[in-house]
């Protein structure tokens, strides 16, 4: 019974914590030095660069589940190319939401 008294203590202090301190955070909100990267990053992700990497990786994955006679390898392949087109707008999503 004492330790479970104990732990609720302590996470109640964690939880009044971070409420006290959840409206201080400004973390990325008004800096531009980071920008002029994460738009060649993105251009680069979402343009030909990303589609020769989806293809390839695809292709690579068919060729591997080939080989091994295995459809993991063709479906790593097209997990690995649905990564590199869509996570550029998944990231800028939750992170827009966030903020």
């Amino acid at each position: 019974m004492m330790r479970t008294e104990k732990i609720l203590q302590v996470a109640l202090g964690c939880f009044a914590f971070v409420l006290l301190y959840a409206s201080f955070s400004y973390a990325g909100t008004d800096d531009t030095q980071f920008q002029e990267i994460y738009s060649t990053l993105t251009s680069w992700s979402t343009g030909y660069l990303g589609k020769v990497i989806s293809i390839g990786a695809f292709l690579v994955g068919v060729a591997m589940g080939i080989v091994r006679q295995s459809i993991t390898a063709v479906v790593t392949g097209l997990g690995t190319a649905l990564a590199v087109s869509y996570s550029p707008t998944v990231i800028d999503t939750i992170v827009t939401a966030l903020i």
